[in-house]
Formats: C-alpha cells, sequence, structure tokens
C-alpha cells in the first residue's frame, strides 16, 4: 500500500492468486493450501516488494507453524520386551507413603519460610524474560522496516502536456524509454524500480510517483531528475544526466 502497486500487478509479476495475496496480508492462514505454500508465497512476495523473505519466514515459523505430530508421540516402552522379566523387589507400600509425607512437609516448610522474601524473584525473573522479548521483537521490526525502506520500488508513469524528449533509466541501467520525443497526451505505462534516472526535454509533463502526480519546474531547458524511495526526487547537474544515446 505504500509503494501504491495494486495486488493485480503483483499477482502478474508473483503468479499467486489475487485471493492468497489478500490473505498473507491479513495472516489468514487457514485460508491458504498449507504451511510449504506459505512460506513459499512469503519469499516470492518478499521478493517482488524488496522484503527480506528469509526474515518473513523464519517469523512465520516461530508464530504460527506447529510441530508435526510425531514429534509429540510419547515414548513407550514395549510390552513384549519386559514379558516374561521379574519385577524388581523394592520397599514396602508403608515406607514409600511414610517417606513421601515427609518430604511433602519439609517442601511445605521451605515454600513458608522463603515466601515472604523470596516471592519477588520469579515475578523479576518473568518480568525480565518479557522485556527481553520485547526488545528483541522490536529490533526485527525496525530492522524489517529499515530493510524495506532501503530497497522498496517506486511506481512511476508519465504523462506528457506537450510534445517533450524522455531518457528514462531504471535499476542496472536499464533503458526503460530509450531517448523517444512523446506527444501531449501519450502517457506512458506504469513502471517499478529501486532508483530511477532520467532526463526531460523541457517541463511539459507530469510524473505520476505511487499514485501522486508531481509537477516539474517550468523550464524550457532539459532537466534531470534521480527518483528513489528513501530520497525523493532530487534534480541531477548537467554533468550526471542520463543521455539514451
Amino acid at each position: 500500500m505504500r509503494a501504491r502497486i495494486d495486488v493485480s500487478e503483483i499477482e502478474a509479476t508473483t503468479k499467486i492468486r489475487a485471493k492468497y495475496l489478500r490473505a498473507l496480508e491479513n495472516e489468514e492462514w487457514g485460508l491458504l493450501p498449507g504451511p510449504t505454500f506459505v512460506k513459499s508465497f512469503l519469499r516470492t512476495y518478499a521478493q517482488a516488494l524488496g522484503l527480506d523473505g528469509k526474515s518473513l519466514v523464519e517469523e512465520y515459523r516461530l508464530h504460527h507453524e506447529t510441530p508435526s505430530e510425531g514429534a509429540l508421540e510419547p515414548l513407550v516402552s514395549s510390552p513384549q520386551r519386559n514379558r516374561g522379566r521379574t519385577p524388581p523387589s523394592g520397599p514396602s507400600r508403608a515406607y514409600v507413603i511414610a517417606v513421601s509425607v515427609i518430604g511433602a512437609v519439609i517442601v511445605a516448610l521451605i515454600v513458608a519460610l522463603i515466601a515472604g522474601g523470596g516471592s519477588s524473584t520469579p515475578k523479576k525473573a518473568k518480568h525480565a524474560r518479557t522485556t527481553a522479548k520485547h526488545r528483541a521483537r522490536t529490533r526485527r521490526h525496525a530492522s524489517a522496516g529499515a530493510t524495506a525502506s532501503s530497497g522498496a520500488l517506486v511506481a512511476l508513469s508519465l504523462r506528457p502536456s506537450a510534445l517533450v524528449y524522455v531518457c528514462l533509466i531504471g535499476d542496472g541501467g536499464r533503458r526503460l524509454i530509450p531517448g523517444l520525443n512523446l506527444e501531449a497526451g501519450a502517457a506512458t505505462r506504469t513502471y517499478h524500480a529501486r532508483r530511477f534516472e532520467m532526463t526531460l526535454g523541457n517541463s511539459s509533463i507530469t510524473m505520476i510517483i505511487d499514485g501522486r502526480a508531481r509537477s516539474v519546474t517550468p523550464s524550457s531547458e532539459a532537466i534531470g531528475y534521480t527518483l528513489t524511495k528513501a530520497r525523493g526526487r532530487a534534480t541531477l547537474p548537467a554533468a550526471r544526466r542520463p543521455t539514451c544515446e
């Protein structure tokens, strides 16, 4: 939503159906095919948005994935192995009961002695663990937000109001508009990149950046811009303006 990218565009890029994308956004895991698909969708979706897919998958595993049933099965000794063995002899039942009663009395006395001064220790330890978990989660979210901001995509389209020369360069030096004269009303498609560089022949054009219209400073000469999510739009000096020749 911050990047002003429509779900249909992500659906076309990732080949993930829109209803599954919305389920990921809303954490409605029951609407998805299963944990394996959820992790695969998270990686693909994160890559399309410039996020850390590994971090999202680990957080999903930590908070939403349950262990397999096999891991919860108790260990039970086989009755066949014990068949025919003589149970070991031990103390009498009365002796066991007496020892249990004495042990219970001792435990009760110890608890009564330390209840006054030591009762706050477990609470402090629990509070310290809760605080540590909260701080760790806050750091993870802050790190994920910084990564998303530095690598987020910018959506850009151009709408000329008169004849204007345009040279538009995307990520990796790819020429998106290779030095063409655009006529009035010939709006371009929406491009997505982490960084744009452009040279405009004049100011007769409107930029649509992440869904918002931005005008260009009036000028009858060539103008250069760089555009990123973190720094927004900045003017380029003549020596750094891209050329599509």
